[in-house]
């Protein structure tokens, strides 16, 4: 009888317990705010991998937060210009954008080192660099003088050396030669001889089309390949030693971020992470591919010469040096880049490297 009783009141019990937790539920969620961004892309659509990332990003939010923080994505030029994403967040035309930082080395050359710098670090270092090595810190210290917050929000991965209307060869072959390159590849290689252009995607087929640019660099086959490239130039060399990999990311208005709930910031945090992995896997699987129906298209696919690559190197670090003496901040995020480096790839020759090196001149 007492174990019957008990039975019953423990049920009553149970039950009221789940009443309630159902009746405070949906008051739980119309506590939380409706929230809708724009988000604004350095990137058409035609581009869905490195486009697609900022729709992931906005797709995940809305689903960590039951559809109450909404982003909606425009495309390159839709809402402000390709490369003009930074300025349109930092006046608070849109809460966020997708964008590559070395866009705005015109701004700071330091923001180079959101993105990549010419020999620099790998996908995984820069990942590394950023996440543990006290990067992300450094950066944003950076971005934060703009009213801006960041996070590393996709990779593409080592990108290729470009497209070439003629052979490059040797040093000479540099000279005057018009290229599509932003960030501080541009720099080095005006150093070699060449005049750099930052030209948006959608517009520099047409420019290469045309022959106001003599060479243009952007990604990597999948990219490439929808870009149309190889139909107005058929070079296409590697490895594009100005970006051994290429940081992609997000950036947010700081009071516009200071005004989200902390759910909401951790999802956005979080969303980013993940976009960040998945961009670089993407391009990974879907390169080789795209690479072998260039080549069956008739790409010539071609490396840059050892002159080329040495002089290129020297360059970029005599590049670094000066500007060290000259930019504070630069200095700064340097210094602790450079030590970083070093010990990476110092770890790397030991293990990664080998094993790599190995695998790929003994292909089975």
């Amino acid at each position: 009888m007492q174990r019957r009783e008990f039975l019953k009141k423990s049920s009553v019990g149970l039950a009221a317990g789940a009443a309630t937790a159902a009746a405070s539920a949906p008051a739980l969620a119309q506590s939380a705010p409706a929230i809708k961004w724009r988000l604004a892309s350095s990137y058409p659509k035609s581009l869905d991998t490195i486009y697609g990332a900022g729709e992931m990003v906005a797709n995940r939010v809305a689903q960590l937060t039951e559809g109450r923080f909404k982003i909606q994505v425009f495309a390159g030029g839709e809402i402000v210009p390709a490369l003009q994403v930074l300025d349109a967040v930092q006046q608070g035309t849109v809460e966020c954008g997708h964008t590559t930082s070395s866009f705005y080395v015109g701004k700071n050359r330091a923001f180079a080192f959101d993105t990549v710098v010419p020999f620099g670090l790998t996908p995984r270092q820069q990942m590394a660099w950023m996440y543990y090595g006290g990067g992300l810190p450094l950066m944003r210290e950076l971005f934060k003088e703009y009213g801006v917050v960041n996070f590393p929000c996709g990779n593409t991965g080592a990108q290729m050396g470009g497209w070439f209307r003629k052979e490059i060869n040797t040093l000479a072959d540099l000279k005057g030669l018009k290229m599509r390159i932003p960030g501080l590849g541009g720099e080095v290689l005006s150093r070699l001889g060449a005049v750099p252009q930052n030209i948006p995607a959608g517009d520099v087929y047409a420019a290469l089309e045309k022959g106001a640019i003599d060479a243009t660099e952007w990604v990597g086959p999948y990219d490439d390949e929808k870009l149309g490239f190889y139909k107005v130039a058929k070079y296409y060399y590697a490895p594009g030693w100005w970006e051994p990999s290429a940081q992609v990311t997000l950036v947010v208005n700081a009071k516009e971020w200071e005004k989200l709930p902390k759910s909401y910031q951790y999802a956005l945090d979080v969303a980013c992470a993940e976009a960040n992995m998945h961009m670089l896997a993407e391009y990974d699987a879907k390169n080789p591919l795209a690479l072998a129906k260039l080549l069956k298209a008739g790409v010539q696919l071609k490396r840059f010469s050892n002159e080329i690559m040495v002089a290129a190197q020297k360059a970029a670090f005599d590049f670094y040096n000066e500007e060290a003496g000259r930019n504070p901040t630069f200095k700064k995020i340097y210094s602790e880049w450079e030590k970083f480096r070093r010990n990476e790839q110092a770890w790397f020759s030991v293990n990664d490297a080998a094993i790599e090196q190995f695998m790929y001149s003994h292909n089975k």
